[in-house]
Order: C-alpha cells, then structure tokens, then sequence
C-alpha cells in the first residue's frame, strides 16, 4: 500500500514537470544575405559591397547557430572582383565542409559573374523563374580621357621607373601590347572560373560546348535550369519548408557594428573620405547593375 502511494506521488510529480526541454527543438536554417557589388572596397549606396574583410564574422556566425540544419545564401548580386568572390566562396566551403552542414543557394534579382561564382560554393542552387543566371566570363572597364586633353589643352606629365608601371594609363594613347596583356590576364582568370563552374557543377551541367556555357550570356531561371547552372525553380521559404518542415526557422545574419557606430551611423572611415569613397562606389556598382539592366 505504501509502494503503491509512494509511486502514484512520484508519477503526479512527473505529469507536472515542464516537458520544453525535452522536447525536440526546431531546426534552424542560417539566412547568409549576399547583396551587392562584389569589391575590395567600401561604399553603402545600392546594397552593400561584398567582401571576406566585411564577411568573414557573418560567415563563421552562421556556422555556429544553435539547432542548425542548414545555412542559405540569398544571393543578389551582379558580380565583381574574382579575387573577392573565391575567397568568400572557399571560406564558406571550408566551413561547410568542416562542420558538415549543408550550403544552398537561392538567386534573387541576379547571380551573375561573381554572384554566380558564390552561389557555386552551395551544394544545390535554386532561382525564381525571372532571375538572371550566368555571365560566366571576366570583363575590364575604363575611360580614355586623351581627345579631351587636347581639346582643353591640358598636357600629361608622368614619371616611372619601371617600363611596365603605367599600362593602360586613362591619360595616355592606349598601347596594342597593353591591351593584349590585359586580355591575356583575363583570360587566366577566365580558365579558373570555368574551372570552378566544372568542380561545382560536375555532371549536372548538361551535355553542352564550353563556347556556350561560358560565352559570358546569362540566362533566365527556367533555362539554367535546363543547362544545370542550377538545381530548380524554388524560393527560399518553400524549400526549407517543405525540407525541414512547417516549423523550421530562419536566423538572418548581419554585421555587428561598434556602438558608436550605430549611434551616429557610421563606418570607421572619415565623413569626407566615406562620401568620396561612396560617390566612387555608386559609379562602379551602377555599372555592374546596369549590364543587367537593373
């Protein structure tokens, strides 16, 4: 009789514990945003500039999230510097290959050039219908200010040591031997990201000539599709859910800023050298956007 009060005690006990803790927790998916200008640089003004330097704590967070099942790249980006958009796609690969969480990848407005290069580091890429895929191939810009010179009479005077120090100088007649040595540049890094497309891709990438798939075209969603640019039409949302479930839940990452920083709203730099700095960048981001027409 004791045993059997002593039990029914012990057992009204344990139908009033919170059960919270035992039960399973939610799966988390890490939300990395890759929106902007690839570039070494700084600069706000149409998204930000992309950059391991302004990544790397973002990057590392998202890999250290509690309950995580998963990290996403919400890519939107036209592209930008090659050396910028390997070093943030092997940091991500190298910590998704450390920690063993899979990386997906889902295009916005635009994954193009290095935008697409980043999506690549992802085991399975994904776009709506209408986003612009592609633009694998590597292009160089500038200005020739010579005629203008002259027709304001202003002379150049430049001085080097080095007879290799002033290639395509803005200011000066543009040289044959200069122009074939930026070509040659590029097409080096032309073979490396093809090279990237081909590890990544593997056998998704359909049976299709290299003159095709890295032209530099770009392509709608349905399209890279058929091509094996990427995995299928689908966004964000709608995969996790229907991969992890109803109750899945996202954690957005963002840069941490000082608390003077956040304060007054500003970067490390000067006022003036941030204003110069983000007039420059607005010119090379809308460049970048405009081929797209964006």
């Amino acid at each position: 009789m004791v045993t059997t009060l002593f039990s029914m005690k012990i057992s009204a006990l344990i139908d009033k514990t919170p059960l919270k803790r035992f039960r399973k927790k939610d799966p988390v998916v890490a939300v990395i945003p890759l929106h902007g200008v690839i570039a070494s640089g700084g600069g706000k003004l149409r998204g930000e500039q992309l950059n391991l330097l302004g990544l790397a704590e973002i990057i590392n967070d998202a890999f250290e999230t509690k309950n995580l099942k998963a990290v996403a790249l919400a890519v939107n980006s036209p592209g930008g510097s090659p050396v910028q958009s390997s070093l943030i796609a092997k940091r991500i690969r190298q910590l998704a290959d450390e920690k063993e969480v899979p990386v997906y990848a889902f295009a916005e407005d635009v994954m193009a050039s290095g935008g697409y290069w980043l999506g690549l580091c992802a085991d399975e890429i994904y776009a709506d219908l209408n986003s612009v895929i592609g633009s694998i191939g590597v292009i160089s810009a500038g200005f020739g200010f010579t005629g203008l010179m002259e027709k304001v009479g202003v002379d150049r005077r430049m001085y080097s040591a080095g007879e290799n120090k002033a290639k395509l100088d803005p200011f000066s007649p543009e040289k044959e031997s200069d122009v074939e040595w930026l070509k040659k540049l590029q097409m080096e890094i032309h073979e490396n990201f093809k090279a990237f497309v081909k590890e990544r891709r593997g056998d998704r990438l359909k049976k299709r000539k290299d003159k095709e798939l890295f032209s530099g075209d770009v392509w709608t969603g349905t399209k890279a599709v058929e091509l094996g640019l990427i995995d299928g039409i689908s966004d964000m949302r709608s995969f996790m859910r229907e991969k992890y479930g109803e109750k899945v839940k996202f954690q957005l990452l963002e840069g941490r800023k000082s608390w003077f920083q956040k304060t007054l709203g500003l970067g490390s730099q000067s006022l003036t050298s941030q204003a110069v700095g983000d007039l420059v960048a607005s010119a090379k981001n809308e460049a970048h956007w405009n081929r797209f027409g964006l």
